[in-house]
């Protein structure tokens, strides 16, 4: 074949594929925190997820609203002078609901992270692990608060339908709301913890479980036999170990709620103080060993 025949060999091109700075706002730590506790949040409820995850959320929010609706219709068309249940009472009698919810959630929420290792992709960016542990802390909290103050709306909306005493109402709801602002922080620590310490979903649903049933178990048991050996000092005390009665004897020092402990034996003001005490230490120690935790966590 004469040479002037043959193929030309291709020649290579080298393509401009236009490299630029990028010009964009730079949003920084604040903005990334408020992205993973937005989506934290929204995950706790299964929005952004799958169908099945939205599910077992949404069923347990309906669950514990479905009460107060129930009561506020009672109420409405019995013409009631008040409402079947106080609003510091309601969230004491639906922990079973508020347990199941956050064994469900905890777990999904950091244990994922610990799972599949993405938690050295969010320390590779703009946050640290200060930021990490306040949003997953806040998103934990807002959504139980969500859970536990639904209800009481619900309820308060229904007493002033219902042309029940309106200041009396507006304490009543004011002083849940604060009862519930308690119980969602000390609930989301101890939930948080207990999940983060395993990257198994299953077992941090199951410990969580743990967590709350025994000790509650347990404390009522010794309260009930205090109560049948006349030690009606110990009722009180023993409420200290128990996150749910931890909460009721707070209330019932400083929210005027009647105590769920034996025969309404709560603490009195002096007793409530060790009560608060211990409450906040329990919310503080909790975000601390979450600091703990991450520091060991990834890098």
């Amino acid at each position: 074949m004469p040479p002037e025949t043959a193929s030309a060999p291709a020649q290579d091109v080298i393509h401009n594929i236009g490299y630029r700075n990028y010009s964009g706002a730079r949003l920084g730590r604040s903005y990334a925190r408020r992205s993973l506790f937005s989506q934290s949040l929204r995950g706790a409820y299964g929005l952004g997820r799958s169908a099945k995850s939205k599910v077992l959320p949404m069923i347990l929010f309906g669950v514990m609203c479905l009460p107060a609706a129930i009561m506020v219709a009672v109420a409405v068309s019995a013409k009631l002078s008040k409402l079947p249940v106080e609003y510091t009472r309601y969230a004491i009698i639906m922990q079973v609901v508020i347990g199941l919810f956050l064994a469900a959630q905890a777990p999904q929420s950091v244990s994922r992270d610990l799972r599949f290792r993405t938690v050295p992709l969010y320390f590779s960016r703009p946050i640290e692990r200060v930021d990490y542990v306040t949003a997953k802390f806040a998103a934990m909290f807002s959504a139980l608060f969500v859970l536990t103050a639904t209800p009481l709306l619900i309820l308060y909306v229904g007493a002033l339908l219902a042309k029940l005493d309106f200041a009396d109402q507006t304490t009543g709801f004011a002083q849940g709301l604060v009862s519930v602002a308690l119980l969602s922080l000390l609930f989301a620590g101890i939930g948080l913890v207990v999940a983060a310490l395993t990257p198994r979903r299953g077992f941090g649903v199951a410990a969580v479980i743990a967590v709350l049933t025994i000790s509650y178990g347990v404390v009522t048991t010794i309260q009930s036999i205090a109560l049948q050996r006349d030690s009606v000092d110990a009722i009180g005390w023993m409420g200290l170990f128990s996150p749910i009665t931890l909460v009721d004897g707070v209330q019932t020092a400083f929210l005027s709620a009647s105590s769920a402990f034996p025969e309404g034996h709560g603490p009195g003001t002096a007793a409530g103080f060790v009560y608060l005490l211990v409450l906040l230490a329990v919310i503080a120690g909790s975000y601390g060993l979450l600091m703990r935790r991450y520091r060991k966590v990834g890098l």
